[in-house]
């Protein structure tokens, strides 16, 4: 593997230089802001301190893709989002649906032959391009959030606003290249607004429902 090939994916970047994506590098603040709001109002909820450290790594991660753009920094930027994706399965099936144990991680590792069934799907897509390496991720939120519709109704209804907040940032991000001509700066960015608001979200909504679940318990 070729760690230092150049990579140039996006509308913003024209050459190889640091500052070539500034929209795309520092709108990664989302990402650091989400972590660091969320931090303060999960004090006690280990999974939940867990994702915040996850999407503060993944801020700095994609910061470091959009200012180096090589294969290295690529690796460190998708590999947290591929940990809070585990992070995050493991937490609803231990705490929405009350799976512990192996049986919580075994679902949760059933995410990987998800992705690989999945994923080749979503490349037969026209113009979904290198997005369809996420798009089974709103999809699975949305399955979950149908199951889980009856045993956690509030649970389930925040992850469905999260897969859609998701979607959308999708959107941007698939429209990136599409429409450079008209859009110089591109839309890339706001796949990183949008993902800092949703990851934060998705906290949030983990977190109340933990809350919730103590509230009952007392």
């Amino acid at each position: 593997m070729e760690l230092t090939r150049q990579i140039d994916a996006y509308c913003e970047r024209l050459d190889p230089g640091y500052w070539a994506e500034p929209l795309n590098a520092v709108t990664n603040l989302a990402f650091v802001l989400a972590a660091v709001i969320m931090w303060r109002r999960t004090a006690g909820d280990g999974l939940a301190r867990m994702m915040c450290a996850v999407v503060f790594c993944i801020g700095v991660g994609s910061y470091l893709f959009h200012t180096h753009a090589q294969v290295w920094s690529a690796l460190a930027d998708v590999v947290p989002i591929g940990i809070f994706i585990l992070l995050y399965l493991y937490a609803i099936n231990r705490h929405g649906w009350g799976l512990r144990g192996w049986r919580a991680v075994g679902l949760t590792a059933l995410f990987i032959p998800y992705a690989g069934l999945t994923v080749p799907i979503f490349d037969q897509v026209p113009g979904l391009g290198s997005s369809a390496g996420y798009a089974p991720v709103p999809l699975l939120i949305l399955i979950y959030a149908v199951l889980l519709r009856r045993r956690a109704p509030e649970l389930a209804r925040g992850m469905a606003i999260g897969a859609g907040i998701l979607i959308v940032s999708l959107v941007c991000r698939t429209l990136d290249m599409p429409l450079c001509s008209a859009v110089p700066r591109g839309t890339h960015f706001l796949w990183h607004l949008l993902n800092g608001l949703m990851l934060g979200w998705m906290i949030a909504v983990y977190h109340a429902h933990r809350l919730g679940k103590a509230g009952h318990a007392r």
